[in-house]
């Protein structure tokens, strides 16, 4: 049985005071988890280690990287690697998220790339796709998010696959006003698990978490959860704040 996830991207806020604090709400807060929930906090890499820390003694909750680096090591000033973060206690990373992809001009081969590096040093994978604006006006949005797996992923074995979970972004319903409705948001979930389907079975298919990131809160959490190939979510500004990140997990809890 697949798993339900949600997954707090913090991005590039909170100091070391204020992250403690944001970790100590959530995990007092916390409704009970099954074996078949998780809980990934995702901050940003000065908060890797404290995090894994604060959340060692709570049941199926983990620590998440925002990113990594192709290479173990090197003359890379600035990056970090899938080692470096796997040694703070941290077991997940995020990989492709749609501003890496757009600010850091990251590509499909770039994210092949770290994310066999990433599984090669133990790290569990959460990918991103998702398509922007003008990919999904013109109707092409299933064959873009397509190239995106196939490109980031498909060089991977079944086995390396069962350490990856997906996450849907569409860009577009980001910011912009315009939102994505539930049927918009299990249509893509549906087509990228017949992707995988295709290429390594349904079985692999049907245990891979597909979680969805465009602008979840506890209010469409249910909605949007109850949605067949819907798992969970990758949270951006919610996971901010303890009170809203309860309400979505609470959400997860309740399907």
């Amino acid at each position: 049985m697949r798993k339900k996830i949600v997954a707090g991207n913090w991005k590039m806020n909170l100091d070391i005071e204020q992250g403690k604090t944001l970790v100590n709400e959530i995990v007092a807060g916390l409704p009970e988890l099954s074996e078949n929930h998780k809980v990934v906090i995702c901050p940003p890499f000065i908060h890797l280690q404290q995090t894994a820390q604060l959340t060692i003694t709570a049941n199926h909750v983990f620590t998440g990287a925002q990113n990594c680096y192709t290479e173990a090591s090197g003359a890379y000033t600035g990056e970090i690697s899938a080692g470096m973060i796997k040694s703070t206690g941290a077991l997940y990373v995020i990989l492709g998220h749609s501003e890496r992809r757009e600010y850091f001009k990251e590509s499909n081969e770039m994210l092949a790339k770290k994310t066999t590096t990433a599984l090669a040093n133990g790290l569990k994978v959460i990918f991103c796709c998702g398509e922007p604006l003008e990919i999904r006006d013109a109707g092409t949005q299933n064959n873009y998010v397509e190239e995106q797996i196939k490109a980031g992923l498909f060089h991977l074995g079944a086995e390396e696959m069962d350490h990856v979970v997906i996450a849907y972004e569409p860009i577009w319903a980001i910011g912009t006003g315009r939102t994505a409705s539930t049927d918009q948001a299990q249509d893509m979930h549906a087509h990228i698990r017949g992707v995988l389907a295709a290429k390594y079975g349904t079985e692999l298919a049907k245990n891979t978490s597909i979680l969805y990131g465009g602008s979840c809160k506890p209010s469409n959490a249910p909605e949007l959860f109850a949605c067949a190939d819907v798992d969970g979510g990758l949270i951006g500004g919610a996971s901010l704040n303890a009170a809203d990140f309860h309400g979505i997990i609470s959400a997860m809890v309740n399907q």
